[in-house]
């Protein structure tokens, strides 16, 4: 293939001429990737992560998000084909509940699986860089769920999306950046409510999201036990992963959210390091629940949460939804500063008494023992009731939550404490005098200073290599 500049410019014309207008979180027309913001290199200290994880700068990531923990996690391939944990970034600020997105206007930050192609990688957001999320997808559509151009960005700003500081998403979207460049055609993301520990089900076991979130369990199970992105499909308005066809089969197995679900397998080895998995944590949470563990409250009226690194550089700020570790030290997130530039227009979540409640007293003390030896799935709750056996040749249908009768407009975001909301003119203005180009987040960064150039003379553009976004787009095939 020729690797003329036209030849390239006309092919990175193509690939992202299908882009929408960005609406809702990122407002900005999208345009070909020619500025220093999306070419600005993964930093050195993270390439020497790599190296000594056995990584290639340009192997496959995959991203799992969790609001509970309010943290990013970016997952890359290592050169024996498994993927392990790169790096984890504290999310600055992520909007509603825990629980699905269901319709446009919510302010529901969506949970699911979620392909991200470089067609939705977008250099010119309204919020420094960004990635469409993809909600929604085929399972969404299935049940009515309406929404539009949910993002991971950065400005620590939203009303349905993942911020990021500038400095966190340039890095993030570098990375993405990077593993197309190396051929891989999409990288999965995975966004989740929390992690889904023993603990986790065990608090929220009253919680009517329960049977969404078992099903996303099983997907999460299934990268826990391979270290592999797992495949996924959708059939009878719920979720399958790793499907295959039966052993004897010709024929390529076809899946509609909507219709009934083809004959399939899950690979032996793979089901049953699933199902031994579902197993202990099945006996763990019975204990949890006989110990009493609280529930976690419904209906807190918080819009949000904000990882605690954040929260602590903010006077009065909360850490709304989101959790504050009980060890410090041993958080993967734990910072001394905040990570990246917190803008002075922040809207931290609200503070609340109490999240939990506790949990009702077992009236006989024997059973709760005998529920906790037998880890029955009916004395749990039944958390993965219902659910798909794997390597079980079909999957029977769970109940699907009821679909929104009308789309409600889109909400405006909360006041901010510092006073009335900017003008959306306003916003963008601001958005435009931005430094274009933001230090890594190892770098030195303040919560209140602006950030530190990384060797460059302020208001200067880096030298664009020739394999940058735009000369390398060619990978997009």
């Amino acid at each position: 293939m020729t690797k003329s500049p036209l030849v390239r410019a006309l092919m990175l014309t193509a690939a992202l001429a299908t882009m929408p207008l960005l609406a809702g979180c990122n407002s900005d027309q999208m345009a070909l990737a020619t500025n220093a913001k999306a070419n600005q290199p993964v930093p050195p200290k993270l390439v020497a992560a790599m190296q000594e994880k056995n990584m290639d700068l340009q192997s496959p990531i995959l991203v799992r998000l969790f609001k509970q923990e309010a943290e990013l996690e970016v997952w890359k391939q290592d050169r024996t084909g498994v993927f392990q944990l790169l790096k984890s970034y504290p999310i600055c600020r992520w909007s509603g509940d825990l629980g699905p997105k269901i319709r446009e206007g919510d302010r529901q930050a969506p949970e699911g699986f979620y392909s991200i192609s470089p067609g939705q990688m977008n250099p010119q957001s309204s919020y420094y860089l960004s990635f469409n999320t993809g909600y929604p997808n085929a399972f969404d559509k299935s049940l009515g769920r309406t929404g539009s151009q949910l993002m991971v960005h950065g400005d620590c700003s939203s009303r349905g999306c993942y911020a990021m500081t500038d400095e966190q998403i340039a890095e993030i979207y570098a990375l993405g950046r990077e593993s197309f460049f190396g051929g891989q055609r999409a990288f999965q993301l995975q966004a989740y409510p929390f992690k889904m520990t023993p603990v986790n089900f065990a608090k929220h076991r009253n919680n009517p999201n329960m049977p969404f979130w078992k099903m996303l369990k099983e997907g999460y199970d299934h990268f826990e036990v391979t270290r592999q992105e797992p495949k996924v499909d959708f059939c009878e308005h719920k979720y399958v992963f790793d499907a295959a066809p039966p052993p004897g089969s010709s024929r390529p197995l076809q899946f509609n959210a909507s219709a009934k679900c083809p004959t399939y397998e899950i690979r032996p080895d793979i089901a049953e390091a699933v199902r031994e998995k579902d197993k202990q944590d099945n006996i763990k949470i019975a204990e949890l629940v006989a110990k009493g563990t609280p529930v976690a409250r419904l209906n807190t009226g918080i819009d949000g949460g904000m990882n605690h690194v954040f929260a602590s550089k903010i006077p009065d700020a909360s850490t709304g939804l989101s959790d504050v570790p009980e060890d410090k030290s041993l958080s993967v997130a734990s910072f001394d500063r905040a990570p990246g530039t917190i803008p002075p227009t922040v809207n931290p979540p609200r503070p609340s008494d109490n999240l939990l409640v506790a949990a009702p007293a077992e009236s006989n003390a024997s059973a709760a023992k005998a529920r906790v030896a037998s880890a029955s799935k009916d004395d749990i709750g039944g958390l993965l009731a219902g659910s798909h056996k794997p390597g079980e040749s079909t999957a029977a249908a769970r109940p699907a939550p009821s679909a929104p009768a009308s789309t409600a407009a889109r909400h405006e975001p909360a006041p901010r404490p510092q006073g009335a909301a900017p003008k959306a003119a306003e916003t963008k203005q601001a958005a435009a005098s931005r430094p274009p180009l933001k230090p890594s987040v190892d770098a030195e960064t303040t919560s209140s200073a602006p950030a530190r150039p990384s060797g460059m003379i302020s208001g200067g553009a880096p030298v664009v290599s020739s394999n940058s976004f735009d000369s390398r787009f060619s990978a997009f095939r």
